[in-house]
């Protein structure tokens, strides 16, 4: 089971860190991604690390703002939040797949199988 945490209330421009750790579970050999879902609107891609930390991708929207990091021995996956935007607010997923080649990477939502609960990101302006 995957379980986020780090979510809350900020300014915008304000940063937050959100986490995404294994219950029970271990991120071996998985890419990790998150996703995010605003009110009334289909879950989005924000970002995903290959499971050897070397390849990383970001929507438009969040690069240069936003940073996917890992620690596969700690179980825990990253996202580091910098001058954050209303437009940022959203429940915020963490997803896990398994992969064979430890840079590989997978951009859609189908591609995940491993779900998070999520959790509030909500900027003020």
């Amino acid at each position: 089971q995957l379980v986020e945490s780090g979510g809350g209330l900020v300014q915008a421009g304000d940063s937050l860190r959100l986490s995404c750790g294994a219950s029970g579970g271990t991120f071996n050999r998985c890419a990790a991604a998150w996703f995010r879902q605003a009110p009334g609107k289909e879950r989005e891609f924000v970002a995903v690390i290959s499971w050897s930390g070397n390849t990383t991708r970001y929507a438009n929207s969040v690069k240069g703002r936003f940073t996917a990091s890992r620690d596969n021995a700690k179980n825990t996956v990253w996202l580091q939040m910098n001058s954050l935007k209303p437009e940022d607010t959203a429940v915020y997923y963490c997803a896990v797949r398994q992969v064979y080649d430890s840079n590989y990477i997978y951009l859609t939502e189908s591609d995940y199988n491993y779900w998070g609960l999520g959790t509030q990101v909500t900027v003020s302006s």
